[in-house]
C-alpha cells in the first residue's frame, strides 16, 4: 500500500537540493518522532550515501538501483521499498521521475 499523506507532521520548509536539482526533498518529523524526508528524483543516475540506515519507499514514478557491495539492478515502482544500510551506499537509474518517502533509522 503507498502512502499517500503522513498526518501531522512537521515539515521544514527549505528544500533540501542535491545534484544540481536532480533531487529535491524537505525533511518532516512525524509525531512520534520519526525523522523522514519526501521528494523526487529526476531523470538521472546518481549514487547516494547513507549515514543512517534508510528505507527507499516508492510512492510514484520508478527507478533502478543497485546497493553498494552487489552488481545487480533492482526496479522499484509505487508501493516498492527497499533498505540501505548504514555507512554505505546505494546508485539510483531514474527515466521519468521517481516520488519517494525516506524513512530513517
Amino acid at each position: 500500500m503507498t502512502i499517500e499523506h503522513i498526518q501531522g507532521v512537521s515539515i521544514a520548509t527549505k528544500a533540501n537540493v542535491f545534484f544540481d536539482g536532480k533531487c529535491v526533498s524537505h525533511a518532516i518529523v512525524t509525531p512520534s518522532g520519526e525523522k523522514k524526508s519526501v521528494g523526487v528524483v529526476l531523470p538521472s543516475h546518481l549514487t547516494f550515501n547513507t549515514a543512517a540506515p534508510e528505507i527507499m519507499e516508492c510512492v510514484a514514478g520508478a527507478c533502478e538501483y543497485k546497493l553498494a557491495g552487489s552488481d545487480i539492478w533492482q526496479h522499484s515502482a509505487a508501493g516498492d521499498k527497499f533498505s540501505v544500510g548504514a555507512n554505505s551506499s546505494f546508485e539510483i537509474k531514474v527515466a521519468e521521475s521517481y516520488h519517494y518517502i525516506c524513512h530513517f533509522g
